[in-house]
Parts: structure tokens; C-alpha cells; sequence
């Protein structure tokens, strides 16, 4: 079992016993204490300092993490991504450190922290491999979904395995014919006993494929959001299929497929939550994964202005440094901001999000569409900052830009975060 950590009244501790995870940790709070740079109270201040406004416990979370990327995640992410790897031993090795089922409950197996919190991770990791830490983002998803809706055999028997990441999971919503309209889907899951038939397909699922679990949303009843149920399939049931790995732009550390149902069978026990409640769980699951893929873009943005910076101060031209002109000064002015401002929005989505705040979606949408838009924009600029070289595979930002540009057309493409976010703003002020 992974060392999975967990913060009652501001007491670290270990769900198992096990004091490894603690040992790491509590030197860093200390360090981090004496130096004046924890707070023993959530602030909403934030900086280009990613742990400014963080209780002690979050800061050593993000610095514990941001070790891990550094050391674990950075220096594979190229080869990752050129040689289309899946890193299963180094998730499973961010899993040991409590970073595979972050917000599901302890109870029975999860970390049990907050939505604040995985934001602060997914954050951290994603300086170290953006692809790779969106993967580890939608896995978290699907568990928590078990965890949240499932009952207690089902929570018994997969979020052990997916807290350890002994077994990886799959978000499947989206069909070649349903995309952005969700309720509009086709695959089927019809009654036959005391078990499910499945017919249709999913496309574009991540870890398709390679992972174990599937949490699929499919129809069981009428037309509409209320026909749907979500349907947990396994990795080997017969008539569960894949399609050929996609090619990608970026997100290549993770194998993209369809998943294809031609009269799977599985028992109506599969049913995660009640029948007809699946198009809910699917909503409610997005709401985090907003957030989650909105903190991948952050990661990326951080990571690329650290490079970018690190660059434009040794890089010279007509005998300068670029670091000395105007012109490079006030982008750098622009990108700094649009990291704080998207900060800011990100961590207040996930309070949000998990004090359950009437304006939740509208509050993940603006998240979403903001962060990912403008985190992209700041990595194209750090791109340019570098010139040509920013264009060589030998520079990471390149990657940190490819890797970055789904995220404004999953979980939910960004002209749909308008239609949510304008649909709350009408509904405001009637």
C-alpha cells in the first residue's frame, strides 16, 4: 500500500501508520516556517510565487511535488513525449507519494485532501510534465467519482487500487457524434437479466487502451440527461475494444484510442451511483476536472516565464542582454500578470468547488476558459522570447505550448465555458 497523507487540525500524519511520507514533509514545513514564507491560515494573496497565500502543510505539498517533478518528471518528459511512452512506474511512484486518489476520502484509501490542494499538485507536477500530470488529473477524477458515488463495495474494491495506481482509469463521454452536446449520447447499455449489454463507442479517451478501468457514460433509459447512467467496464471484458492510437500534437506521454462496446457484457452491479444518474456524475466530475486541467495550464505558464526569464537575462543582442530592452520587459510585465490573475482564479474555483458554493460551475467555467487561454498565450510568448531556439525540441517550452493547446477543447471546449458562464450572468440579474 502507497503512504498516503492526510491533515486533521493541522497534524500531518499517515493513513497507515507509515511515518516515510511525514518524515519528508515535516522538515520542509519547518524550514518553510522559519524563513516566514507559510501562513497557519488560508489567505486569498497569491504571487509569482506559487506558494505565497498557502497554509504550511500547502507549502510543503507543493514543494514535495515540485521535487518530484524535478527530479522524477522533468528529465523523461522529451523522451516521453518523442518516443510516445506511458510512464506507468514513475505515476506509480507519484501514487506512493498519496498523488493517485487526492480528493477521494480516506476511508477507504484515498488522501483525503482538498480540491485546493490537488490544484496546488497538479500545478507543481505539470512543470515537470504537463501531458503526464493531465493524465494523473483525469484518473484522480474518475476515483474520486467511485469514491463520491459509488458504494461501499465498489469504493472496497477500486480505490485501493487506484489510490496505488495499481490500476489506472478512463473518463469515457465524448463519441465521434457527441462532443460538446453530452446529452445527445448514443452508446447504450440495455438490460438483459441481471446484466448490461453495451453497444456503441467512445472516442478520444485518454489512456485508452493501457489503463484497467473505464467509468463509461452510457444510456440505459429515454432520451435526454436523465436516460443516462455511468457504468464501470474492466480491461478485458469480452466485446470491449479499442481503435488505433491516435497521433497527436502534444499529450503524448498518454495513448489516445476509442473505446468500442459490441455487445459487452457486464453485471448491472457495475452501475456506479443510481440508473438514470450518470449525466451528473459526468457534470459534477468536470466541475474538478476544469479545475485540474486549468492547473496543468498554470504549471506549464509558471514553468515557461521561469524559462523565459532564465533565458532573456544571458541571451544577448546588439551587445545587451535581452533582459535590458523595453520591449522584452513589458512582455514579461504582461505574462507575469496573466500567471497571478490566472492563479487567483484557479484556487478560487477550487474553494469554491469544495465548500460547495452556489456558483460553482460558473466559477470552474471562468477558471477553465481564463486559465487555459491565457497560460497558453503565456507560453507562446516565452516561446518567442526565446526566438528560434524556443522552436527546437532541444528547449522544453516548445512542448509545455503543444502539450497546453488541448486543454482549451477538453473537459468542456472553451466556447461552451462562455455559454455556462454567460448563462449564470443572465440568470444573476434577472
Amino acid at each position: 500500500m502507497p503512504v498516503m497523507l492526510s491533515f486533521s487540525r493541522g497534524v500531518l500524519k499517515c493513513c497507515n501508520g507509515i511515518s516515510k511520507f511525514t518524515s519528508r514533509l515535516e522538515p520542509c514545513v519547518t524550514k518553510l516556517g522559519m524563513m516566514g514564507l507559510t501562513s497557519p491560515h488560508r489567505h486569498y494573496v497569491t504571487s509569482l510565487n506559487p506558494s505565497h497565500g498557502l497554509t504550511e502543510e500547502q507549502v510543503a505539498i507543493y514543494q514535495l511535488a515540485t521535487d518530484f517533478a524535478v527530479k522524477e518528471m522533468l528529465p523523461n518528459m522529451a523522451i516521453w513525449d518523442e518516443k510516445e511512452l506511458f510512464p506507468v512506474d514513475t505515476m506509480r511512484a507519484a501514487a506512493a507519494l498519496g498523488f493517485g486518489a487526492i480528493y477521494a476520502s480516506e476511508e477507504y484509501g484515498g488522501t483525503g485532501l482538498s480540491r485546493l490542494d490537488a490544484s496546488i499538485i497538479f500545478e507543481a507536477l505539470s512543470k515537470g510534465c504537463t501531458s503526464t500530470t493531465a493524465y494523473i488529473s483525469i484518473h484522480n477524477m474518475c476515483a474520486w467519482m467511485i469514491d463520491h458515488f459509488g458504494n461501499s463495495s465498489q469504493k472496497e474494491q477500486w480505490i485501493p487500487q487506484l489510490a496505488a495506481m495499481e490500476k489506472f482509469a478512463s473518463y469515457c463521454l465524448t463519441e465521434p457524434g457527441s462532443g460538446s452536446d453530452a446529452a445527445s449520447l448514443s452508446t447504450t447499455a440495455k438490460r438483459d437479466g441481471s446484466d448490461l449489454i453495451l453497444n456503441g463507442s467512445k472516442a478520444f479517451i485518454s489512456g485508452g487502451g493501457d489503463t484497467d478501468v473505464y467509468l463509461v457514460m452510457c444510456r440505459t433509459g429515454g432520451q435526454g440527461p436523465k436516460g443516462i447512467s455511468c457504468v464501470l467496464v474492466e480491461k478485458g471484458t469480452p466485446g470491449l475494444s479499442f481503435g488505433k492510437k491516435e497521433k497527436k500534437v502534444g499529450w503524448n506521454s498518454q495513448p489516445t484510442r476509442m473505446v468500442i462496446f459490441e455487445d459487452c457484457r457486464v453485471p448491472a452491479s457495475n452501475i456506479i451511483g443510481s440508473e438514470g444518474q450518470g449525466f451528473n456524475i459526468a457534470m459534477k466530475g468536470l466541475n474538478g476536472g476544469r479545475i485540474n486541467i486549468a492547473s496543468c495550464s498554470l504549471g506549464a505558464a509558471q514553468a515557461s516565464i521561469e524559462a523565459a526569464v532564465d533565458y532573456v537575462k544571458v541571451r544577448k543582442q546588439f551587445s545587451k542582454p535581452l533582459s535590458s530592452f523595453q520591449n522584452t520587459q513589458f512582455r514579461l510585465a504582461e505574462m507575469g500578470t496573466e500567471v497571478v490573475a490566472s492563479r487567483l482564479l484557479v484556487r478560487n474555483a477550487a474553494q469554491a468547488l469544495q465548500d460547495d458554493h452556489p456558483d460553482t460551475v460558473a466559477l470552474c467555467s471562468m477558471a477553465k476558459y481564463f486559465v487555459t487561454e491565457r497560460c497558453f498565450q503565456v507560453i507562446n510568448e516565452a516561446l518567442q522570447l526565446h526566438g528560434g531556439y524556443g522552436y527546437l525540441k532541444d528547449y522544453p517550452v516548445q512542448q509545455y505550448l503543444r502539450d497546453s493547446r488541448v486543454h482549451m477543447i477538453l473537459e468542456g471546449t472553451n466556447e461552451v465555458m462562455r455559454l455556462l458562464i454567460a448563462r449564470h450572468i443572465l440568470s444573476e440579474w434577472k
